[in-house]
């Protein structure tokens, strides 16, 4: 059986950026700069929690994207589905009504993470409520929720790439440095 190919979480973006964010790596000078800018991780562990500070994004920014069914961790999602997080609108007909459910979920990956990522993914996920595709209307809405987002992207598509190449943990679990 042929080993599983790693992620390319850095695919898209030029050359040198990708050649000064693997550099980076292997001097073992990442994680410093990642923590440095990130220093803390997020305090939110729960479904209910996730929930309710994506309801608060929401309301800032998207008050007529309609309401969320659901909104949780999910343990399952990276590894399946090879995504950080996902939005799903299921219809169903109940009696003479048509009932739409929205539904966020995130990788539990997001739970001990710095905040800015979390809303990072968070602001991702709630965007596709209003554009589908990741087109540059999308963007440009993730940009008007969180005007800093094409970074926190990079610097977690660099975190990502860090912890594939077997860094360990920055913030919270066991493997966490100090």
């Amino acid at each position: 059986m042929r080993p599983k190919p790693k992620q390319n979480y850095l695919a898209g973006y030029p050359a040198a950026l990708v050649a000064q964010v693997r550099q980076l790596i292997e001097q073992d000078r990442l994680a410093d700069l990642l923590r440095q800018k990130y220093p803390l991780a997020h305090e939110i562990r729960t479904d209910k929690a996730l929930y309710d500070y994506v309801l608060e994004i929401k309301n800032e920014n998207l008050r007529n994207a309609g309401q969320l069914s659901k909104v949780a961790f999910d343990s399952k999602l990276h590894v399946i589905k090879n995504a950080l997080g996902t939005h799903t609108t299921i219809s169903r007909v109940q009696g003479s009504n048509l009932k739409t459910k929205r539904e966020i979920r995130v990788a539990t990956v997001f739970k001990e993470m710095p905040q800015e990522f979390l809303r990072m993914i968070v602001v991702h996920e709630l965007a596709h409520m209003k554009e589908r595709e990741h087109d540059k209307a999308f963007y440009q809405l993730c940009r008007h929720m969180v005007p800093e987002y094409a970074q926190l992207e990079f610097d977690l598509r660099a975190y990502l790439t860090y912890l594939e190449a077997g860094g360990a943990k920055l913030w919270g679990g066991v493997d966490a440095a100090l």
